[in-house]
């Protein structure tokens, strides 16, 4: 396995009396797809905005291209393609102008921001749209867009929150080959999906999140065979969770006594 992109050390988060995330722990090489899993409420998206520097962590620790995402932030999000289904674009500004203006943002040179666009256009098939105003484009096109808006400056480490949510067959099959190559180009990408099919032909290490905690962790076929040999990832999350909750209430019922 290459150098961590990413280390989580007994990470908390809290909001009030409510834990987020409670003590997680894990990391991504370079060069991995790393998938962290798990219903609404595990902890995934909370997770995610404390590496992209959005959310301060309570406790614990996490570093994301070896810098302290608490300490560091700013440097942080340089190193960073942080790609959400919700990523907004400006609707008023062409493909061109939009990325246009982010390597501005970015401080990259005229010359560099040409060429890493003409590359973008080329790997994620922009041509067609790029001179369209984002307000005109399809689901697919806005965010094979926001794609290239997070990766505009080339960082070492993606985050991707359920960047395939509704997006057709076809577009979430581009999405996943684009992803591959950033994999196979040397990134440390934590991906994260709902669609536990689609995390099963993808990532490399799988993270399952339950209440907040690491519920288990290894390849697709590892978690499957931990699962007592599941068809499924889907089916190996259900078995492990529901096994995980009836320890937890075996271990209520010792602590309250007959």
């Amino acid at each position: 396995m290459g150098d961590p992109g990413i280390v989580v050390d007994a990470l908390v988060k809290t909001f009030g009396s409510k834990t987020a995330v409670a003590g997680l722990s894990f990391s991504v090489a370079a060069g991995e797809i790393y998938g962290l899993l798990g219903p609404n409420g595990a902890g995934k998206t909370t997770t995610l905005r404390v590496l992209a520097g959005i959310l301060t962590p309570t406790g614990g620790r996490a570093t994301v291209a070896g810098l302290d995402v608490a300490a560091h932030p700013l440097e942080v999000r340089r190193r960073l393609g942080f790609l959400t289904n919700t990523t907004g674009l400006y609707a008023r500004l062409t493909g061109r102008e939009l990325l246009d203006y982010f390597a501005r943002l970015y401080g990259m040179s005229p010359a560099a921001a040409d060429a890493r666009i003409a590359t973008l256009i080329r790997a994620l098939d922009l041509a067609p749209f790029f001179g369209r105003r984002c307000e005109a484009l399809s689901t697919g096109e806005r965010q094979r867009l926001s794609i290239a808006r997070a990766v505009l400056h080339d960082p070492a480490v993606l985050i991707l929150d359920e960047p395939t949510a509704g997006l057709d067959v076809l577009a979430s099959r581009f999405l996943r080959a684009f992803v591959r190559a950033e994999r196979d180009r040397g990134k440390a990408v934590v991906f994260s999906t709902h669609y536990l099919a689609e995390a099963e032909l993808l990532c490399d290490r799988i993270g399952l999140l339950h209440h907040g905690g690491l519920l288990a962790e290894g390849t697709p076929a590892a978690l499957r065979a931990m699962a007592g040999e599941a068809p499924s990832l889907e089916e190996a999350f259900l078995r492990l969770c529901a096994a995980h909750d009836e320890t937890d209430s075996d271990s209520d019922a010792e602590v309250a006594g007959p």
